[in-house]
């Protein structure tokens, strides 16, 4: 009946692909694999070979991966402390009312779960949306908190690229009634403190601002009803040239192409302080009272970037729109920029690694009586960073260590391990990571081996020479070098010889 079940809901999603008129390769894979299923329904060679893999879009994390991963969550947790920040959880579904209209054109990518017991959920597509409900739920009108955790988009995941269906964010956000621009320059702090401590490589820090862009669609002449539609296409310029995102505001959202041509000229410029003057002086931009507001705060943000000596990692960038609807003032996105080849100088963009901005209205969205609480914040985009430096770690071959043991307890003859027992046993009651092999009477050359292959430094050698004199043979696996210590100092002498520098 399963099975059945499964052929007829293959079935429907090749219905729905050629209703949508999807692309005829997709269709085409689809339709072979309704053929295989129905095969396999009808054949009598017994049951179909049950195929072992995660779902689309996910992955496992394997010793290595995980001990890569918590180095860069170990950088980020720290930052995060250092700014001052607490930490807080929330589940990892909400009510669906909670998450829908917040998201723009990007709600189609929020999963949805079956009825259950009379509430419709959701899964959470991203931190911020439950912090303005955790916020707003609480009455809480002043935090600065950070939140570690899973999120999950219908998105088709580029998988190479670091873009999965569940995957982590992490997120710092300010919430609170602050003079202007004070925690926003924190924020980008905060990115180029990360950044520049995981050693990922050049970056540029692209900043813009919601209200420059409403008042630049306002003077450009683009109606009210399609400001955020315009401003998810001007999004694209990232990834897509000038022309396609004029094609698409002009073709499909029914711009004017004399209102496309005006944005054109605004949006492919980028700069610093100069650009700022420039455009506080401009005719058309300084008559609008939204653009000339955001220009001001930009030009505030630039003096607290240059005390917080950033600068040179800042960019004011006219194109950046960020397509989430929350937004209601700075936005910033940081981008890490290669080398393309070592003749060509231009730099070019491997991808958004961090991205946030300030969203004034949101918390007010959930509050009852619409009090608003303005929040400010910055999402670190773990996976994209975690694939950098997996592929950067197997090119360069370096050995990693996936356990944090310091030391093996060892016998040097057999009928020694209720002793290697008895040691041990005192090593993790001190505190010390320690292990030993699961063998009555292993080798000595086979656990030194073992040292060998997974890292472990220290060697602690049981001996009966050693029990009679009261000492521990300690080696040093990397210089074989073996010192006698005496049973009670061994504890001591471990944590001198294994503390990090």
């Amino acid at each position: 009946a399963a099975q059945e079940a499964a052929v007829r809901a293959q079935a429907e999603a090749v219905r729905r692909l050629k209703q949508d008129k999807a692309d005829p390769d997709e269709i085409a894979k689809e339709v072979a694999k309704l053929l295989q299923m129905k095969a396999q329904l009808g054949g009598d060679e017994g049951k179909p070979k049950f195929v072992l893999k995660t779902p689309k879009g996910t992955r496992d994390y394997g010793p290595k991966q995980m001990a890569i991963r918590e180095r860069v969550f170990g950088a980020i947790v720290s930052c995060f402390k250092r700014h001052g920040a607490e930490v807080i959880d929330t589940p990892v579904f909400e009510l669906k009312e909670t998450l829908t209209g917040k998201y723009g054109e990007d709600s189609k990518l929020i999963y949805d779960l079956k009825d259950q017991g009379g509430e419709l959920l959701s899964l959470r597509y991203d931190l911020t949306v439950p912090f303005a409900r955790y916020l707003a739920m609480n009455k809480i009108t002043n935090i600065k908190r950070y939140h570690i955790a899973k999120v999950y988009r219908r998105d088709n995941p580029a998988m190479t690229r670091g873009r999965y269906r569940e995957f982590y964010q992490c997120d710092f956000d300010i919430a609170g009634q602050f003079d202007p621009m004070i925690p926003d320059a924190e924020c980008l702090k905060i990115v180029h403190e990360i950044l520049s401590d995981l050693q990922l490589g050049d970056f540029v820090i692209k900043v813009n601002d919601r209200r420059i862009l409403d008042g630049m669609f306002a003077v450009c002449g683009v109606p009210d009803s399609k400001f955020r539609t315009i401003c998810s296409s001007v999004d694209k310029l990232d990834k897509v040239p000038w022309e396609e995102v004029r094609s698409e505001m002009v073709g499909e959202k029914g711009l004017s192409p004399e209102a496309a041509d005006r944005i054109g000229e605004y949006v492919q410029l980028h700069g610093g302080l100069d650009l700022i003057e420039r455009l506080l002086q401009d005719p058309k931009l300084s008559q609008n009272k939204l653009a000339k507001e955001g220009l001001g705060d930009m030009k505030l943000l630039f003096e607290y970037l240059t005390l917080f000596g950033i600068t040179g990692k800042i960019s004011f960038d006219l194109s950046l729109a960020r397509g989430l609807d929350y937004y209601t003032g700075v936005i910033f996105e940081a981008v890490l920029l290669q080398q393309e080849n070592e003749h060509v100088e231009e730099l070019v963009g491997v991808g958004s690694v961090a991205g946030g901005g300030r969203y004034d209205g949101l918390v007010g969205m959930f509050d009852p009586k619409g009090r608003k609480v303005p929040c400010v914040g910055v999402s670190i985009g773990i996976e994209r960073i975690f694939s950098i430096l997996e592929q950067r770690l197997e090119a360069s071959e370096e050995k990693i260590r996936t356990t944090e043991t310091q030391v093996l307890v060892a016998s040097a003859q057999k009928k020694l391990l209720e002793e290697r027992l008895k040691l041990i046993s005192e090593l993790w009651d001190a505190g010390i990571k320690a292990e030993m092999l699961y063998k009555k009477s292993p080798k000595l050359l086979n656990q030194l081996q073992y040292c060998e292959d997974t890292g472990i430094p220290l060697v602690a050698i049981v001996g009966e020479q050693e029990l009679k004199d009261g000492v521990i043979k300690l080696r040093i696996v990397a210089t074989r070098e073996e010192v006698n210590i005496r049973r009670e100092s061994l504890v001591e002498e471990i944590r001198m010889r294994t503390s990090q520098p």
